[in-house]
């Protein structure tokens, strides 16, 4: 058909590894490595790929990286996720329709012209470039 889109949702780790996510980071890195790889393989036939790469969001799983983080530490929920949006310039957790918003750009007829990227979506927080 000569057009496609593949947009795969990883993490900000691709850019920046976590701490204590070895793991993660090394899966996560590969996928986007595969992407960059298949996005010059089929960008002759109209098929972008791309990857998102949410930053804090708020969904479920941030509220259990929350209070588990509070369980080890003896910290408040609250005061965890103040140290966690001070290293957003945005100074907010992301909602989930943010993600999805960019998403939805990358998946228009409009951004063909878009293969091959890792997007943050992360209020500005990824330091590198």
């Amino acid at each position: 058909r000569k057009w496609g889109r593949i947009v795969n949702i990883i993490s900000t780790s691709v850019k920046e590894p976590i701490a204590m996510l070895g793991i993660s980071n090394t899966i996560r890195g590969a996928v986007a490595s595969w992407a960059k790889t298949l996005a010059g393989e089929l960008a002759a036939d109209g098929i972008t790929v791309n990857n998102v790469l949410p930053g804090y969001t708020r969904t479920q799983r941030l509220d259990q990286i929350l209070k588990e983080r509070a369980a080890t530490t003896g910290k408040s929920e609250e005061s965890i996720a103040a140290a966690m949006l001070a290293t957003v310039p945005a100074a907010r957790f992301a909602e989930a329709k943010e993600v999805a918003h960019a998403v939805a750009f990358l998946c228009q007829p409009q951004s063909g012209y878009i293969t091959g990227i890792n997007l943050p979506v992360d209020g500005g927080r990824t330091k590198s470039l």
